[in-house]
């Protein structure tokens, strides 16, 4: 049995369509840096309840941690090079960026500016 954990960031919004059974079936992509230098996408399919929350509460830009199982497939682009595609079949989606932050910037470090006034003690 295999069982992928990745933690990242959508690239995009998430896309629902419903299937002829009448199924809602939500995909997005996610971003997952590297240690080092770069990231790697992996295209996410969320099913039913969990894909109709999906697209209620993601959006671009959102920090999300999914579990699922993976397929790679490969193919060739357009201009002839080989290529390969991740996609995860979601079992689990946490949604980790807070309501309301995704819209607000944080400095470098996460760190956010706090004055005096909004100090508990002052």
């Amino acid at each position: 049995m295999q069982k992928l954990w990745i933690v990242g960031n959508l690239t995009s919004d998430p896309e629902t369509r419903v299937t002829q059974k009448g199924d809602n079936v939500c995909q997005f992509t996610v971003a997952v840096n590297r240690r080092k230098e770069g990231a790697d996408f992996f295209r996410v399919t969320a099913w039913r309840q969990l894909g109709e929350n999906c697209q209620k509460y993601l959006a671009k830009g959102r920090k999300v941690a999914v579990t699922g199982t993976v397929s790679v497939s490969a193919y060739k682009s357009s201009n002839g090079d080989a290529r390969a595609s991740l996609e995860v079949n979601a079992d689990e989606v946490e949604f980790l960026t807070p309501k309301g932050e995704a819209e607000e910037r944080k400095p470098e470090g996460g760190f956010v500016e706090v004055t005096g006034e909004q100090l508990p003690w002052e």
